[in-house]
C-alpha cells in the first residue's frame, strides 16, 4: 500500500498528525487517546499499514 494512501485513511477516520520522529511520521487518534507511528517508505506492507490501523483503532484500510 502507499504511504499516501494509508495517511490519507488515517486521516479520514479522525487521526490527527502528531509529530515527526527519526524515521517516522506519528499519527494520534485523540477520541481514544492511542498513538501510532507511520514509517516514512514508499510502500508499506499490508500487515504493517493493519497493525498501525489496529493501534489507532480504526477499520483497516
Amino acid at each position: 500500500m502507499k504511504r499516501d494512501d494509508l495517511i490519507k485513511h488515517l486521516e479520514r477516520h479522525g487521526c490527527e498528525f502528531l509529530r515527526e520522529g527519526g524515521s517516522h511520521t506519528i499519527y494520534v487518534n485523540r477520541q481514544v487517546k492511542k498513538v501510532s507511528s507511520v514509517p516514512r517508505h514508499r510502500e508499506i506492507l499490508e500487515f504493517t499499514a493493519r497493525k498501525i490501523c489496529k493501534d489507532l483503532q480504526i477499520p483497516p484500510p
